[in-house]
């Protein structure tokens, strides 16, 4: 991809398989406005099929005041070329204006943002998909698709939403991108002679099957984008924490020097696949790999000893785990966006076995395969960060969804395992990238939303096991009604003198949320004011049995402290604790509900001491007693 910045506007020259694709914002240039026009408008027109694309005078016509606010994506053979395809971006500044606004109407349209919790300065309209009837059995649709898509998320979207037909089956070739139909919304439309129905797409649930492609796509569209200040306006709407900060004192050398705080899902390539070996090519061609880490070899090696750990690795041996293949070309590689390297693992499977090998005498191979066949659900990632990081060291999950609203700050620096290069990346977003540093096979999906009415029902079905973390009563009670009605177990840590909570409504389908500790549903706990959220959470975790200085701390919240006191020490407690009842609930050991406290104070005691070695009356080690005895 190259970019040349002309006096209208940024423009991008994308190379994607056989087609090269133009995008540019069109700034008032009338010659590209009707080139696009009469594009569209003859395959919209679609040989009389939709008479009202064509002027009485035979001109071909698709005049919209939403090009002068969109990005235009257009697609050739070759240079010069006339353009076989048309895609339009159109950017959150113009959302008065989007067809899908128009096709809704003003309150129905606010009420879906709302019902998502999208805030309307992050969702873009894909629309006017055209593709001439000569390229579409040669894939346009999906390389041009894809760009635009990958536009949008290197520009910052949430969401995108649009119009689409249905006579085609154009509905179902935006679903594999990710793409859902709005319920209720299909309806007969007598300017395009089909039913045609509102369509979402949510960025933080990736792009369907071509989630990889689109991920390659936007780090290279963001990497262009993301200039110096004075071409930054031309990119039509990236964040504002995307955009070099102005600064008159900033050195020129910062500038355009912005960190990646939304890529969050690697791209796997086997180059045994011609179409990975050649996107691959292209990666490592495009200069956006900082760094290549290969030690496929060693790898091989230690797969080899897992297998049989009385065989010592030879050539022969690892000659034939190759079959044939150069040692590059076997196994994955991983190319992590977020810090742009290339790392070479072994396939799935045997990367699998490799890195669990040392669970085995504790958890055997039959229990791994069935640990790594289940999902879960962690909401909230301070405490669950380390719950979710300690599940996938231990290889229980090969699915997760993990949901929080929040960014990482530097105040999180005191308990969650990340640095200082994490701060102001959403925490879905960074618990993320460590599971997929850990085990890059991994299904993850996040809801960078947080959880809400919108998408609870998306979070907790199908789940095996919920690890709820989350600081609101509301949802805390939301999400136990959903679990309890869909017999999901539910663990909670409450990073307090080792408190694990577990709900084994998998087993008790009637048993009361949170023991019977509360009466109250998660309607009624919406309206609660903040002192009765405060009272409410300290009846969820029981006052009288929380340590003295967490209950010393509650009549100086809002005062002298920002938020409730955790250690680092209680967080790292928590992810093994929640590990080991997970570990438990899913192979169907013993686990029941209630509430078991590790509280350190108690272990830590001079009762509890087993060494043996005499003490004085203050309870202090003297070796010298059991010396002079």
């Amino acid at each position: 991809m190259i970019a040349d910045v002309s006096p209208g506007g940024l423009r991008l020259a994308f190379s994607v398989g056989p087609w090269l694709i133009d995008a540019f914002q069109a700034s008032g240039d009338t010659e590209a406005l009707a080139e696009i026009q009469d594009l569209r408008a003859r395959v919209l027109y679609d040989n009389g099929r939709r008479p009202s694309f064509r002027h009485t005078d035979g001109r071909h016509t698709d005049p919209q005041d939403l090009d002068h606010d969109a990005w235009h994506f257009l697609a050739r053979r070759e240079p010069g070329a006339r353009p076989l395809g048309y895609v339009r971006l159109a950017m959150p500044r113009a959302t008065a204006r989007f067809q899908s606004r128009e096709y809704l109407g003003d309150q129905a349209y606010d009420a879906l943002l709302t019902e998502h919790g999208l805030p309307a300065g992050r969702v873009f309209e894909h629309s006017r998909l055209v593709v001439e009837h000569r390229a579409r059995k040669l894939g346009l649709g999906i390389h041009l698709n894809a760009v635009a898509i990958a536009a949008a998320h290197a520009l910052g979207a949430a969401a995108m939403t649009g119009t689409s037909g249905t006579k085609d089956g154009q509905d179902r070739f935006h679903e594999r991108f990710g793409f859902r139909a709005v319920p209720g919304t299909r309806r007969y439309v007598e300017r395009y002679t089909e039913d045609v129905v509102l369509m979402m797409q949510r960025t933080a649930e990736g792009a369907g099957e071509y989630t990889d492609l689109i991920a390659r796509l936007a780090a290279e569209f963001a990497s262009l984008c993301i200039g110096p200040p004075e071409t930054a306006e031309h990119t039509g709407g990236i964040l504002p924490r995307q955009v070099p900060r102005e600064s008159s004192g900033t050195p020129a050398a910062l500038r355009g020097r912005e960190p990646d705080l939304r890529s969050w899902r690697p791209t796997l390539l086997t180059p045994s696949d011609p179409g990975d070996r050649t996107a691959l090519e292209a990666l490592l061609a495009s200069g956006v790999i900082r760094e290549v880490h290969d030690t496929i070899e060693d790898q091989i090696g230690e797969l080899i000893s897992s297998r049989d750990p009385k065989t010592v690795p030879d050539p022969t041996q690892r000659a034939e785990q190759l079959a044939g293949l150069a040692a590059w070309e076997y196994g994955t590689w991983v190319h992590y966006p977020w810090s742009a390297r290339l790392v070479h693992v072994l396939p799935r499977e045997e990367f699998r076995l490799v890195r669990t090998d040392r669970n085995r005498g504790k958890i055997e191979r039959p229990e791994q395969r069935r640990l790594l066949g289940r999902t879960i659900g962690v909401a909230g990632l301070s405490v669950g960060n380390s719950a979710a990081v300690t599940l996938a060291l231990e290889g229980i999950g090969g699915r997760f969804r993990l949901a929080d609203f929040d960014d990482f700050g530097l105040s999180n620096l005191n308990r969650l395992r990340a640095g200082v290069a994490d701060l102001a990346v959403n925490k879905t977003v960074l618990t993320a990238r460590q599971l997929f540093e850990i085990d890059p096979y991994l299904d993850i999906e996040i809801f960078p939303d947080g959880l809400h009415e919108g998408n609870l029902a998306d979070f907790v079905d199908g789940l095996d096991l919920l690890v709820e973390e989350c600081d609101s009563p509301h949802v805390k009670i939301a999400a136990r009604e959903r679990a309890r009605l869909l017999g999901v177990p539910v663990v909670m840590d409450c990073n307090d003198r080792g408190m694990l909570d577990v709900e084994r409504f998998d087993l008790e389908p009637a048993r009361p949320l949170l023991h019977g500790r509360i009466r109250i549903t998660a309607q009624e706990a919406a309206g609660l004011s903040r002192d009765e959220r405060i009272a409410l959470i300290l009846d969820m975790v029981d006052l009288d049995r929380i340590s003295p200085e967490l209950r010393a701390s509650i009549a100086e919240l809002g005062r002298t402290l920002s938020s409730w006191p955790q250690l680092a020490s209680g967080v790292a407690l928590g992810g093994a604790l929640v590990t080991d009842a997970a570990r438990r609930i899913l192979l169907g050991g013993d686990c029941p509900s209630g509430r078991y406290y590790t509280d350190f104070t108690e272990l830590l005691a001079a009762a509890r001491d087993t060494s043996g070695m005499p003490r004085d009356a203050a309870g202090n080690r003297r070796p010298d007693l059991e010396t002079a005895a």
